[in-house]
């Protein structure tokens, strides 16, 4: 798998050496290297770390002196709000601190050695004070402490390091995103809520960086983002209930414009693009900008990269019966156009047509994701097209043999050796042009994109309300993620998520559903077991039936099932549940509208 955007720091040895270094300044006084002339950068940089830990152990102060719980519910706000303003560095420079100091208060998952790691950060401690238990108290200052020594670790590392134009305005970018994605949805603040009052304190941070490393050639430029931060920040200010939140507004008209201007402040400095292969392409205005997602940087290494030779093959061989066992079944059987490429059936049918497991997840959108299949068996497409030919349920073939009749076809083999230079097919080629065609099938093309490229009449007012209800009330975003709304987590995609619901055999919600999901290759991990991808929305309204069960008929069973807290709240016992079983409190119109809003996901 490639390795989407990551500062190369090796974490380990980093720390070490920095370290050192901190020990080492600390004992002779020594003064931060200056970057390039970027020392103001790194010296806010600190000066909102101190701010951090001045803020940090305050909160410890009160926690141990029996404050009441709005005392520290405020502490706790000045905290998260001092990590707002340096989280754009810290994030993109240190993304292992990052991940243990505002991650999601659910376990780190090591794969490999199928354990758990202990969740620790603000987001814990949010758990611990909303509402606030004084018989917590040990464990919260426990949890405080530990962010004391991410403090002292973003000191030494900065300290040790040394950080470039280029990498800083990569650094803010990503951070306009995250803004506009996990930041706009409130996915750091899921029970608190307090999100819009924070967005200010990560939008000033922004433009300040931005103005310590102008020069005059950005004068226009940064002069145009300074007044639209402003504008941002004020219409914030002025709007911080995030259930009456206009988002459908504020995105386009604010987040989308940040965004876009970044690009003219990187052209008037001359700034250099960092050289790695990203999701989000640098060249992009918005999230929304047509082709603004590259699907290679999903591919497993350059060889796989798309072409356009590559989807036509592949197109042809997806709806080519040579695929399967005897000639009698090709891969659209299963994945039918129309349908966003599922099957409309609860579940996949065998070749003996017998009911399979689980239902047909739609083939649309599946490039953007780190993990294939329901409970995420394969690392990629290439893997998963292998996986179901051979599957002796559903097209039992031998891919020996497959690539024996294609390279007996003149016209394939023709084909294969034109793309890939060779003699003959072989089976990693043929894995390659299925995930290519499959690749291809990602359009965005929805009247939700169109809505957000500038088109204010492309969705209907119905359709506007729904999705602010999507972002707010419903709280929709802060799984399905903006603007892929799959569980892939922007900025920088390195990550799919996985989801304990607490689904039921059926909408009737009477019974828990058995299958293990993610969990039946981690045996031992409690966490994953009934765990399932968070696949994209998008045409979801032309993939029924839902979950991976296919138990929900409609987008009404499943809106009613969330609506109600999913499994904890229909009274079924879901111990490792991660969706928040507390009532959404929708109302039958404000749930119609939802839905209506997932219509103009569809792709035209």
């Amino acid at each position: 798998m490639k390795t989407i955007l990551k500062y190369p720091l090796v974490i380990f040895l980093s720390f070490v050496f920095a370290f050192c270094f901190f020990i080492q300044c600390e004992n002779n006084k020594a003064q931060p290297p200056i970057d390039n002339g970027l020392a103001p950068v790194k010296k806010e940089i600190f000066k909102n770390n101190a701010e951090f830990l001045q803020d940090t152990q305050q909160l410890i102060s009160q926690v141990s002196d029996g404050a009441d719980e709005k005392t520290l519910q405020q502490q706790f706000r000045n905290l998260r709000n001092s990590y707002k303003k340096m989280e754009w560095a810290v994030e993109y420079f240190l993304p292992h601190t990052a991940r243990f100091i505002n991650g999601p208060a659910l376990p780190e998952i090591e794969m490999q050695e199928h354990t758990e790691l202990e969740p620790e950060g603000l987001q814990v401690v949010e758990e611990y004070l909303y509402p606030y238990d004084p018989a917590n108290k040990a464990e919260v200052i426990r949890l405080l402490k530990n962010l004391i020594n991410k403090s002292n670790t973003i000191r030494a590392n900065f300290q040790a390091i040394s950080i470039s134009r280029d990498q800083i305005f990569d650094a803010l970018r990503q951070e306009t995103f995250r803004i506009s994605s996990l930041g706009i949805a409130g996915f750091d603040t899921p029970l608190s809520g307090t999100f819009l009052m924070e967005m200010p304190y990560s939008l000033n941070s922004l433009q300040l960086t931005l103005q310590q490393m102008a020069t005059q050639k950005s004068k226009d430029a940064l002069r145009q983002i300074t007044n639209e931060i402003k504008h941002s920040v004020d219409y914030l200010k002025k709007n911080t209930d995030k259930n009456t939140f206009d988002y459908v507004v504020f995105i386009p008209e604010h987040l989308n414009r940040i965004s876009s201007l970044l690009l003219e402040y990187q052209k008037q400095e001359g700034i250099p693009a960092v050289e790695i292969t990203t999701a989000l392409h640098k060249n992009a205005p918005t999230f929304y900008s047509k082709n603004a997602f590259d699907p290679d940087a999903f591919v497993p290494g350059k060889a796989f990269e798309m072409t356009e030779e590559k989807v036509i093959l592949g197109k042809q061989l997806f709806n080519d019966n040579i695929l399967s066992n005897n000639n009698t079944r090709s891969c659209a059987a299963c994945h039918v156009a129309d349908k966003a490429f599922t099957d409309g059936l609860e579940k996949s049918m065998s070749l003996e047509n017998s009911a399979l497991k689980r239902n047909t997840p739609s083939l649309m959108y599946a490039a953007f994701q780190h993990g294939q299949f329901w409970d995420m068996r394969k690392d990629d497409l290439e893997g998963q097209s292998s996986e179901v030919i051979t599957n002796k349920e559903e097209m039992h073939g031998d891919l020996n043999l497959i690539i024996g009749k294609i390279n007996k076809n003149p016209e394939y083999n023709q084909a294969f050796r034109t793309i890939y230079k060779g003699k003959r097919a072989e089976i990693w080629q043929l894995q390659n042009v299925l995930a290519s065609y499959i690749r291809s099938l990602a359009t965005f093309s929805s009247d939700f994109d169109s809505y957000m490229r500038g088109n204010q009449q492309a969705m209907t007012d119905s359709q506007k309300k729904g999705f602010n209800l999507f972002m707010g009330k419903a709280q929709c975003a802060i799984c399905h993620f903006l603007p892929l709304f799959n569980g892939t987590v922007p900025p920088d995609y390195s990550k799919t998520e996985q989801e304990v619901l607490g689904v039921a055999e059926n909408a009737s919600n009477r019974k828990l559903d058995r299958d293990p999901g993610r969990g039946k290759f981690h045996e031992t991990v409690a966490f994953l077991q009934h765990s399932f991808k968070t696949p994209t929305l998008r045409n979801v309204s032309k993939t029924a039936p839902y979950m991976h069960n296919g138990g929900y008929r409609t987008l009404q069973e499943v809106m009613d099932f969330y609506n109600k807290g999913g499994g904890n709240g229909l009274g079924l016992k879901v111990d490792n549940q991660t969706l928040s079983d507390t009532p959404l409190n929708l109302t039958g119109q404000e749930i119609s509208e939802i839905i209506d809003f997932l219509s103009a996901l569809n792709d035209r």
